[in-house]
């Protein structure tokens, strides 16, 4: 992943996505690539195509809001992608040395909150979807809520998650547009190249979507699952940013009341439930994950 022209790069990508019709122009005839040309960007936007050209090349990388808004109109994107634009264009200091990696601490009181919830599946992930830490029933949903997991990873090489995810192709459009949302104007951040890396390498799937550029926060949504040991099932989630944790990331489930999913949750909650391990193994110390 290179952060040299992340500025271009994005504009390439969603101007790629835009047909002509969706904004109004003929479409059809010979195009060498898909969706609006260039000229065709900068007509709209109002601003001339030698400027726009300069933008996607990264010779010009001090655009005012006004024409990043003007663009982002063209380029049909929503509030959180018009954001994510405005910020890549934003001067970013020279890079530097980075500090050493530290371990990540969740705070003991969290894990004595989720370890409490024996009704409600709970973990929590810092930016980088690493997993740091997870309640009993959260890993009797999947053993992949557990600390040291990279839950984008699983999702995209572990079969078993696949076959648990019965909304597997939404849930990694969200999760990539979520680690771009992540990213943010910190593309270098070596942490984050090495896990875009992997992955790209990995898997065509992550590959064809991490090249849209699309960008979307992690919020709540109902994850649909097909668990071996009780049947589907499906979950609400809640996606709760923890104050004074950077990137730290409360994820609790819960089954509407009196639903075919509730009783299943409590069944899958007693299965569980023999020698349920704390929310980070047996000892009661903090668990550490490394970040850079």
């Amino acid at each position: 992943m290179d952060g040299s022209n992340a500025l271009g790069e994005f504009l390439r990508a969603r101007r790629a996505l835009v047909r002509p019709e969706d904004v109004g122009l003929p479409g059809g005839g010979l195009r060498r690539v898909p969706g609006l040309r260039r000229e065709e960007v900068a007509m709209l936007a109002g601003i001339s195509s030698d400027y726009y050209l300069r933008l996607e090349q990264g010779r010009d990388r001090n655009p005012s809001v006004q024409v990043l808004e003007a663009i982002a109109r063209v380029l049909r994107l929503d509030v959180d992608a018009t954001a994510h634009l405005v910020g890549l264009a934003q001067e970013r200091p020279a890079p530097g040395v980075r500090p050493g990696r530290r371990a990540q601490q969740v705070p003991a009181s969290l894990l004595q909150l989720i370890d409490g919830w024996p009704r409600n599946p709970a973990y929590l992930q810092n930016r980088y979807t690493d997993c740091l830490a997870a309640n009993a029933l959260a890993t009797a949903l999947t053993p992949n809520y557990a600390p040291g997991v990279n839950l984008l990873r699983a999702v995209f090489l572990d079969p078993a998650e696949r076959a648990l995810r019965r909304d597997w192709t939404d849930l990694t459009a969200e999760g990539v547009a979520a680690l771009r949302s992540e990213a943010g104007t910190d593309p270098d951040d070596p942490r984050l190249r090495d896990l875009v890396g992997e992955l790209s390498l990995r898997s065509e799937r992550f590959r064809t979507l991490w090249a849209r550029h699309e960008v979307r926060p992690r919020r709540g949504r109902v994850s649909h699952l097909s668990h071996p040991q009780v049947g589907d099932l499906d979950l609400h989630s809640n996606k709760l940013s923890v104050d004074g944790a950077d990137g730290l990331t409360l994820v609790v489930f819960h089954a509407e009341p009196g639903s075919r999913s509730a009783e299943l949750l409590d069944i899958l909650g007693s299965l569980a439930a023999p020698g349920r391990p704390s929310a980070h193994g047996e000892e009661r110390e903090e668990e550490p994950i490394e970040e850079p």
